[in-house]
């Protein structure tokens, strides 16, 4: 079997690594084609995945749609040449749009409720699409649902370690209290018009009060931010959020990624409340605590701040979540395979 996936962004990378590893372990023919947004083409680097780069990320809805159109072209004429029987991605309209023209098998992967535009364009030209339990919105019959996020593709235990040598590249032990901050450029199609941190500065020098502040951050902030940032490889970040005593900020998946790793996650976005992963992950598991507007979110990270045994706390949820949810990645190799099987493509 010939499997074509696509990368739009770095949280995608992680997503493939281990599907990728385990498809060519069995035998199969696996081509990467990618975006270059923010740390993608350095992570593919760093996890050692051949990949083609299609395009490269520009600011703005009008520019979205242009470099769609691109990635259209480029990934129809390299899936001409690799001929592959199935084509995968994250709500990814190139590869639902080439797979149709091709008359070739998509499997389409989505947690994002709140992505319209992208779905509209998308959905249509997908054979299925696979989503988590949680996702609050019904697709029809395309629709294939599983017990798990995404973030359970690469950081279940069965594939995620955590090394503590990130500490040392850091200055710091496991028994320092330090705290990671996520900021985005809001230039997704799915971000347009919607907002998070707004005194950015002033929450920081807020929280270093009570810990060490370590930022990581799309956009270029400025020299007065510089002293905050995160200095270790992006490959390393998963790692540091494991043992950081809590994770507050405006990335969506960074927040998931530490509340699956038993960090408490504090999300602040006007996008608060639309996501079912999310909704489950506060509501069941208490795990993330999502806010509109950033005074509520810093008056709770300090509370947070301030007890003392929170990480035990978290990583007895964790168990429980962990209990619950499945290996994502299995069953993403599973899938695709069954999926190939049983329409007899080839």
């Amino acid at each position: 079997m010939k499997v074509l996936i696509d990368i739009g962004h770095p949280a995608h990378v992680h997503f493939y690594k281990n599907t990728i590893k385990e498809l060519e372990n069995r035998g199969h023919e696996v081509l990467v084609t990618a975006r270059d947004k923010e740390v993608t083409v350095k992570l593919l680097k760093a996890y050692g995945i051949e990949h083609t780069v299609l395009s490269s990320m520009k600011q703005g809805k009008g520019n979205l749609i242009k470099e769609w159109i691109i990635r259209d072209y480029k990934l129809l004429q390299i899936s001409r040449k690799f001929k592959p029987d199935v084509l995968t991605g994250i709500l990814n309209p190139p590869v639902a749009h080439v797979s149709w023209l091709l008359r070739k098998k998509s499997i389409i992967f989505n947690d994002t409720e709140h992505a319209i535009f992208a779905q509209k364009i998308t959905y249509p030209f997908s054979d299925v699409i696979c989503t988590p339990s949680c996702f609050n919105k019904s697709i029809g019959k395309k629709q294939v649902t599983y017990e798990g996020y995404h973030e359970l593709a690469y950081l279940h235990p069965n594939y995620f370690t955590p090394n503590p040598d990130v500490l040392q590249d850091i200055g710091l032990t496991e028994n320092d209290r330090f705290i990671i901050v996520r900021f985005v450029s809001w230039g997704a199609s799915h971000d347009v018009g919607h907002h998070g941190i707004k005194n950015k500065l002033e929450v920081l020098k807020e929280l270093e009060k009570y810990a060490h502040v370590l930022i990581t951050s799309e956009a270029d902030l400025g020299p007065d931010f510089e002293k905050y940032k995160i200095k270790v490889s992006s490959e390393k970040l998963l790692d540091l959020l494991y043992y950081a005593t809590i994770y507050i900020g405006e990335g969506g998946t960074t927040a998931s990624e530490a509340a699956v790793l038993g960090t408490p996650a504090i999300f602040i976005s006007s996008l608060s409340g639309t996501m079912g992963n999310f909704t489950e992950l506060e509501d069941k598991y208490g795990m993330i605590f999502s806010f509109k507007e950033e005074e509520a979110a810093l008056s709770k990270a300090i509370e947070f701040l301030q007890k003392p045994y929170l990480k035990e706390e978290w990583k007895a949820k964790r168990n429980i979540l962990l209990e619950e949810k499945i290996d994502v990645t299995e069953f993403m190799v599973k899938f695709v395979e069954n999926y190939y099987n049983e329409n007899k493509m080839g």
